[in-house]
């Protein structure tokens, strides 16, 4: 029942991303991170919370949101060994674009593979590691994938 419970737990935890990041919630996605967890996105590496709570609150990011998006992190392949976790999710950004009409459409920004290393720290989930690579044909992305799939940590 416990590993039942604490895949839900950490497939609310990633799913919880997305709204944070949409409203601009800084501390709400910053708590989602242990305090020196790592956040690797195509050659850019936070490496604490507080570095996670800093690119909430970027102007850069404040913008996205202001013109309109959605980060959408799809079902989680989750594996639990006993006080860690991989995890492994495909993500889609879509941005909110003016059409020449006057009208706004949705399009997808970005597709990513997302691998996320957990621990259970202060009794709750945290992200201890999550690498994102674009899905563009890198090598590197397939690899967090086939890794992920497996329940392996990243390279």
């Amino acid at each position: 029942m416990r590993r039942l419970e604490d895949e839900r737990d950490i497939a609310r935890l990633i799913a919880s991303y997305g709204p944070h990041v949409d409203a601009a919630d800084a501390d709400g996605a910053a708590a989602l991170w242990a305090t020196d967890g790592r956040y690797e996105v195509e050659g850019w590496t936070m490496t604490s919370r507080a570095d996670v709570h800093a690119m909430v609150s970027s102007s850069s990011h404040r913008d996205l949101v202001a013109s309109g998006c959605s980060h959408f992190l799809g079902p989680a392949v989750v594996t639990v060994d006993g006080d860690t976790a991989v995890a492994l999710c495909e993500s889609l950004v879509l941005v909110r674009r003016e059409t020449p009409d006057g009208s706004a459409e949705y399009v997808v920004w970005r597709a990513t593979a997302n691998h996320f290393e957990l621990a259970r720290i202060d009794g709750r989930w945290q992200i201890t590691r999550r690498s994102s690579r674009l899905l563009n044909g890198d090598p590197a992305a397939h690899r967090l994938l086939t890794a992920g799939a497996a329940g392996e940590p990243a390279e």
